[in-house]
């Protein structure tokens, strides 16, 4: 392969960017409909909720894996974040100290940061909910951490039992959580827009003609061989 061939390979084996725009339009979408559309594929656990559930987020994640019950490694997060990303840490599900809390909030929102998600506790929570910060945790707890002990940022993370990449985009709203591998962002845009349009003509034909759920996704034959 000629090194011309190799540069128009790389080239055309390179996710096309998205924008702004697109992200916005995936959260309006809603994380339910983007994690069908994907094949019931990129949620993570629900445990892991909204401190109030009117918070939405989505952003680009910034990968975060922390010792539990320290958070040395948030405040390097927020020192090397970029504006519309999300701290997505995995705190191994450790629930009995709260690493983020009123002061890291302020310190995110100042760096332009989207939200938090972390497989662990916060809290501050009335503080945070107030700032109008997005922030997804397993629980509240007021027991403080310590700053000592290493990490990593920007590495792939496991997520109770999800992968999360650095650049992935992660959303979040009332119903959950769900991650679009960053490659794939414009096909799950493409993807839950149809499905949306697709659930626009059921709602219209309930409505307007009376059809039944089961009438729509061809449920019947398989009701009638249950003796329905």
């Amino acid at each position: 392969m000629t090194q011309t061939q190799e540069q128009t390979t790389q080239a055309n084996t390179t996710p096309p960017e998205f924008t702004d725009e697109d992200l916005r339009r995936l959260l309006k979408l809603g994380t339910a409909t983007v994690y069908e559309a994907q094949g019931q594929r990129g949620s993570i656990a629900s445990e892991i909720r909204p401190l109030d559930p009117a918070m939405k987020l989505v952003g680009t994640a910034l990968t975060v894996n922390t010792t539990p019950g320290d958070n040395l490694m948030f405040h390097q997060a927020v020192l090397v974040a970029r504006p519309g990303d999300v701290l997505v840490v995995d705190a191994k599900g450790f629930t009995d100290a709260g690493p983020w809390g009123d002061v890291l909030t302020l310190a995110a929102q100042q760096a332009g940061i989207a939200g938090l998600v972390i497989d662990g506790s916060v809290r501050d929570s009335e503080a945070i909910i107030d700032a109008g910060f997005p922030v997804f945790s397993r629980g509240i707890s007021i027991r403080g951490t310590t700053k000592v002990d290493p990490g990593q940022v920007g590495e792939t993370i496991n997520l109770a039992g999800t992968l999360v990449d650095r650049g992935d985009v992660i959303i979040g709203d009332r119903d959950g959580l769900v991650v679009v591998k960053a490659a794939d962002v414009l096909d799950s845009l493409a993807k839950a827009e149809a499905r949306e349009a697709k659930e626009e003509e059921f709602r219209r034909r309930i409505l307007d003609e009376g059809a039944s759920t089961a009438e729509l996704l061809g449920l019947l034959p398989t009701l009638q061989r249950y003796g329905w």
